[in-house]
């Protein structure tokens, strides 16, 4: 690959992380107030009916070869992102990235044990170099056992399966079909979630502490607002990721990834005057060294 091209695909996938940084950052305003399942849902609508508008113009493959596959692994990415959007509406935003940032170690995990993939002692080394800054980020024992904050690293969890399906199973798949299956799946979630939310007799606390229980209700203009702006901001970063893939090779793409830590923290700050502190900062340097080492290590170039 020339070194133009690597210029570009690291360009545009450290704008996609800069623009998801940005758009994260306002999951916690919107929770204010909306619910985690009407939110989705909303989502869906919006980005569904553009990637339609898309293919009706002529612009978009939206047929998948093996349907089977492509739902599948929407099924776990977008179970991935209901873990993590769930968890911006209490949890601080850095916390939340570091956790989802563990994927590298689950798909290393889950590829030795499920699919007998060699491991080898330099990436046992870095993965157990990347949990302890994980540790160090989540700091689930500040206040005693604290199991909540240990949830974001499900995200990472179930995103590595959706990695793992994406390689194993989506070979040859156009990328835009892969997102409206991924997007159907969040809002099947979001269909289901709202009608239990919204039935169910359930005590709602007010604010983003309602955010997991709050079922349908009118949007504010500005939970609206934001949502649309998350919709196609999302649409616009993912679109940029899957193009940074095309042009660099996957192993030095996924590398640059790791900005998003950097971004949510910068635009946390720039926006809310969110200060990271200094044991946040190295534990999630130790997760970018780990996940580079392990990209690295499973993709021999």
């Amino acid at each position: 690959m020339s070194g133009n091209r690597t210029l570009q695909a690291a360009s545009v996938i450290c704008l996609a992380m800069f623009l998801l940084g940005f758009l994260d950052n306002f999951v916690a305003m919107i929770a204010q107030d909306l619910g985690l399942w009407q939110f989705h849902l909303m989502r869906t609508v919006l980005a569904v009916g553009i990637l339609g508008a898309l293919a009706l113009l002529g612009h978009a493959q939206l047929r998948p070869k093996r349907r089977w596959a492509v739902a599948v692994r929407g099924g776990f990415a977008a179970f991935a992102m209901l873990i993590y959007f769930g968890c911006l509406g209490f949890l601080p935003i850095g916390q939340v990235a570091a956790g989802l940032f563990t994927a590298p170690i689950w798909v290393m995990l889950i590829s030795a044990v499920f699919l007998g993939q060699p491991v080898g002692l330099t990436r046992i080394t870095a993965a157990l170099i990347g949990f302890a800054g994980v540790l160090i980020v989540l700091n689930p024992f500040e206040n005693g056992v604290n199991t909540v904050a240990l949830v974001p690293m499900t995200a990472g969890f179930f995103y590595a399966i959706g990695g793992i399906a994406t390689r194993q199973w989506c070979d040859g798949e156009s990328a835009l079909s892969m997102l409206l299956y991924f997007f159907l799946a969040l809002g099947v979630f979001g269909l289901i979630g709202t009608i239990v939310t919204t039935l169910g007799a359930f005590d709602v606390p007010a604010g983003s502490e309602g955010f997991l229980l709050r079922g349908l209700v009118w949007p504010t203009p500005l939970g609206l607002g934001l949502t649309v702006l998350q919709a196609i901001g999302s649409l616009i970063a993912v679109g940029l990721v899957f193009k940074a893939y095309q042009l660099g090779d996957a192993a030095q793409v996924a590398i640059y990834e790791y900005s998003l830590l950097a971004f949510v923290a910068g635009w946390s700050f720039v926006l809310f005057g969110e200060v990271i502190p200094v044991q946040a900062i190295l534990g999630m340097a130790l997760i970018v060294v780990s996940g580079t080492v392990i990209s690295l290590r499973s993709h021999p170039s």
